[in-house]
């Protein structure tokens, strides 16, 4: 008799415990309605003309992209407004609430109307139109010390950063969602803005069309050279194989084959590649903390995509450099005495020597302020931090693994490869575009979290943001003092971005986007 009571007790113990987790579970109209009141104060309230830039003061007062923007203006690249139109079809295709797509659209309208006559994107959209832009380049982009690439206007576009290739992907998934042909003529002609701004032995610039206006204390302008930097020449291709992918249309088959056949003619025979390449095919600089050196993270990173394209083609020629970047990473590591955690190689080797070599600064601002370069490993810039990790042995596996497969095996799931399409209806309907699509179980304290988080004006507010020093005016110190030499910001002059570190709070596009793909992961199961 006691058995059976302690069996029953139990039996009471476990159901309520059941029904407390269930009433205690976040419901799906709890998880919809916050989406929906978060996405609202977005679109109503934080954009400009559909667009977006990265944060906000919580009253609008100040806001940035990369750097402080005007009220006229909206970023592109990053969280901004491409990241917030993904966002947008990520959460209408999990809801199929119209409203989203609504925002989408919005997002999309401010993207084409920010597209260049030939095709491509610049960083930021000024809805002001070039003077205004121009103005904003000769005041606070102007002294951005470490941000170079906002010193001056170019009037083109830029790869840099997949800002020119998200935003054709982006309206590669608004033409495809509901095959709305309203979307074609601006996707044709990003498309052909990619496909012209290819050099014909495969490499991009980083900037279109080309210019050769600016140089910087002796410094060449490189915006024109081949360039591997924040991955141009690799978006490109994986752009294009998308283009592929779901339009299917022949022509991209050649500046595919072309861009991946780049990484084998620019590798040099040392096993190494610098981060970008003048029109000599010879490692050149770029911005003046960037000297023409190799890089052990670049020499990394093409290194894995040869053997993606060996994955792509099945062509095992793509292998025959990953063997001498592997003995060249094995070269120039640093001695052990150097290391710091798990920063293992140096940011820049000398093309010369093959010795280490590291970028300092001195000064206070951007006028009076210099870079230069030693063999010192000390005081070394934040912002742009002289060793790195490279990780070598997975790289080892990696060759190790694809060497052992033939052309056959390893190809046999390629979009490159001519296959019959396996699903009923067209390939537009079955692959997910979006670059920073991921998966996973979300945390049921996480997703409390973050719909609690939500405030009375329905904004998820935070304190971890990059904000800046407003502009006062060009740099007036003329000391060459160490004192700023190892911070990410200069004095009170230096407009580039610091992180905050106050309890002030900034609405945050980022943040926004980060728990909406979280209560996106949460609802699928239920959505679908």
């Amino acid at each position: 008799m006691k058995i059976a009571n302690h069996y029953l007790l139990l039996f009471i113990i476990l159901i309520v415990g059941l029904k407390l987790e269930a009433q205690e579970k976040t419901s799906k109209e709890q998880v919809l309605e916050t989406m929906f009141k978060a996405t609202e104060f977005m679109v109503e309230k934080a954009s400009t003309n559909g667009g977006y830039v990265w944060y906000y003061l919580p009253d609008f007062s100040r806001q940035w992209g990369e750097m402080e923007a005007y009220k006229t203006m909206i970023w592109m690249q990053g969280a901004g407004t491409i990241g917030m139109g993904h966002l947008f079809l990520d959460a209408y295709r999990a809801t199929l609430n119209e409203y989203y797509y609504e925002a989408a659209q919005k997002a999309a309208a401010a993207v084409i109307w920010g597209q260049s006559h030939e095709g491509g994107w610049n960083y930021m959209v000024d809805f002001a139109g070039d003077r205004s832009l121009k103005q904003w380049y000769n005041t606070i982009g102007k002294n951005g010390w470490r941000l170079e690439e906002f010193q001056h206007y170019y009037g083109n576009s830029t790869f840099d950063d997949d800002v020119t290739t998200d935003a054709t992907r982006f309206l590669l998934r608004m033409y495809l969602e509901k095959m709305d042909p309203s979307y074609k003529p601006a996707l044709d002609k990003a498309i052909n803005f990619i496909l012209i701004s290819q050099y014909p032995n495969g490499g991009w610039p980083q900037r279109y069309p080309l210019m050769y206006n600016y140089s910087k204390n002796g410094f060449p302008d490189y915006s024109s050279f081949y360039t591997f930097n924040d991955d141009v020449i690799w978006e490109n291709i994986n752009l294009l194989i998308q283009c592929y992918l779901v339009l299917g249309e022949q022509r991209f088959l050649d500046p595919i084959h072309r861009g991946m056949n780049f990484y084998k003619i620019s590798q040099d025979s040392c096993g190494a590649w610098g981060q970008q390449l003048n029109m000599k095919m010879e490692t050149a600089s770029a911005r003046t903390y960037e000297p023409a050196a190799y890089l052990p993270g670049a020499t990394s990173e093409n290194a894995f995509l040869l053997m993606k394209f060996y994955e792509l083609t099945g062509d095992k020629t793509f292998l025959e450099g990953v063997p001498k970047a592997i003995s060249w990473l094995e070269k120039v590591a640093l001695p052990a005495d150097k290391v710091e955690g798990h920063r293992t190689h140096p940011t820049f080797v000398d093309v010369k020597t093959n010795k280490a070599i590291y970028v300092h600064r001195k000064g206070s601002n951007v006028k009076y302020g210099k870079y230069y370069i030693d063999e010192d490993d000390k005081n070394l810039l934040s912002h742009y931090y002289g060793k790195g990790g490279v990780p070598l042995e997975k790289l080892k596996e990696e060759y190790n693994k694809m060497s052992q497969l033939s052309a056959e095996e390893v190809s046999k799931d390629s979009p490159l490869k001519p296959a019959q399409f396996k699903y009923e209806g067209t390939p537009q309907k079955y692959y997910n575009l979006n670059r920073f699509s991921f998966q996973f179980n979300v945390d049921e304290a996480k997703v409390k979290e973050i719909v609690s988080a939500l405030d009375d004006q329905n904004r998820w507010l935070t304190t971890r943001a990059f904000i800046s020093n407003p502009y006062i005016g060009d740099g007036k110190k003329t000391e060459l003092t160490d004192a700023y030499s190892t911070t990410r910001v200069g004095d009170e002059t230096d407009t580039s971005p610091f992180q905050n570190t106050t309890d002030q709070k900034y609405i945050s596009t980022g943040n926004y986007i980060r728990n909406m793909k979280l209560l996106i992961n949460y609802l699928k199961p239920e959505v679908q």
